[in-house]
């Protein structure tokens, strides 16, 4: 299928998906797209299709090209979704060069089982001639894998994006202008892929709000002919912090979870609280679990800088509703935000060190051990609670207090 007079795509359609990676789900299957370019001087290949429906990708190919034609193979993202055609490709095109990002030769001879697969490495504005057409790379790592790069048709503004600006959506009609709305899948995949790396799409939107983009042209869902530049924006609204659009930049905020049984964990919570705001010098939220949905209170963390969560211990265990808050951690970057855990137990207190260990396999900052304390706390037990606020607290300030280590709680 024409895209331009000069590009084809020659992508495989998978109507009948309906999760992806485990854990997207998709509702109207998705396509693998990959494209064909043009020049007077030779053919290019852009990304490659999922070994399963590698015979719609020859078939659309062989129909716009000879093998002999092509010149270039270029891989934006080394995911087998696009890179399963790939071997077989390169054996029917044995003069092609294949071009990827430096950080995708380890991932290919892994993926391939293959280490004498000849390739050529590119980063940010290396160029490949195809005579009168030019193809110039973008290093975009981590959108959504280490090796993903992006790469520009110059003379004719079209942008092959990768997984980046793309949806699982699959529709015939292929171009945005004529497919049904795909804005749920668009949003969500941003979601579900580019939300974690954040800081990522900011560093790679620095590159590609600069070009002239007529066309963008990603691996999975519509080709955006109309508007392209919208998408765009919106990759820049969606992921530029929204609290500091609030406040100022330089006020830090602090989250304090809990959920209780029998209110012990939340006399904990509020005793924390307190002490953390003797400190001062930044704002803190108090929220019980129990009184509300997940998906808000992530997008809260999502802008935090500290966390707090404290569970009762049932069954040897932290309970549902603070696994489900911590699991969701997932879609987003916590690395490096200050946390800690709490709770209130009655026989053996496992959650708080259940918590923490999670905490930490985020890779987030945990200055402090986790606070015990059995059943109901007294008034000195509060008072530690207290002075654990004052400790977070201190911390996220910059200004760590002096403490005496107990050996036996390690």
């Amino acid at each position: 299928m024409a895209v331009t007079d000069r590009v084809h795509w020659i992508g495989a359609f998978d109507p009948k998906m309906r999760t992806f990676d485990v854990i997207l789900k998709t509702p109207n299957g998705t396509t693998y797209n990959a494209y064909l370019v043009r020049g007077s001087e030779g053919v290019a290949v852009i990304d490659t299709v999922k070994a399963e429906t590698a015979d719609q990708f020859f078939t659309r190919l062989e129909a716009v090209a000879d093998y002999s034609e092509i010149k270039v193979i270029v891989l934006n993202h080394l995911e087998p979704d696009h890179s399963g055609a790939l071997p077989e490709l390169m054996r029917r095109a044995p003069q092609a060069t294949l071009y990827i990002s430096d950080a995708a030769q380890l991932m290919l001879k892994a993926l391939l089982n293959n280490s004498n697969i000849a390739y050529t490495p590119v980063t940010t504005n290396d160029r490949v001639s195809l005579g009168d057409r030019t193809l110039r790379f973008l290093n975009t790592p981590y959108l959504h894998w280490p090796d993903t790069q992006c790469t520009y048709l110059e003379e004719e503004g079209v942008l092959f994006s990768g997984d980046v600006f793309g949806c699982h959506y699959c529709d015939e009609q292929l171009f945005n202008d004529s497919v049904g709305d795909f804005r749920f899948s668009f949003e969500y995949y941003y979601s579900h892929i580019m939300r974690p790396f954040k800081q990522y799409v900011l560093s790679a939107l620095e590159l590609i709000e600069p070009l002239q983009i007529n066309l963008i042209a990603p691996t999975h869902g519509p080709i955006l002919r109309d508007h392209p530049r919208h998408y765009v924006e919106r990759y820049r609204e969606l992921s530029t912090p929204q609290l500091h659009l609030e406040i100022d930049h330089d006020v830090k905020t602090m989250l304090i979870f809990y959920i209780s049984s029998y209110g012990n964990t939340m006399h904990m919570a509020e005793a924390i609280r307190d002490g953390a705001l003797e400190i001062g010098g930044f704002r803190i939220s108090l929220y019980d679990l129990e009184g509300g949905e997940v998906e808000p209170f992530v997008d809260l963390v999502e802008d935090a800088d500290a966390i707090l969560v404290g569970s009762p211990t049932i069954n040897g265990d932290a309970v549902k509703p603070v696994w489900d808050l911590l699991s969701s951690f997932a879609k987003i970057n916590v690395k490096g935000k200050v946390a800690g855990a709490f709770g209130s137990y009655g026989w053996s207190g496992e959650a708080v060190r259940m918590v923490e260990d999670r905490l930490r396999g985020l890779k987030m900052r945990v200055p402090a051990g986790g606070l015990r304390i059995k059943l109901i706390p007294s008034d000195v037990e509060l008072e530690d609670c207290r002075d654990y606020g004052r400790d977070i607290g201190a911390f996220l300030m910059g200004k760590p207090r002096a403490r005496e280590i107990d050996m036996s709680q390690l």
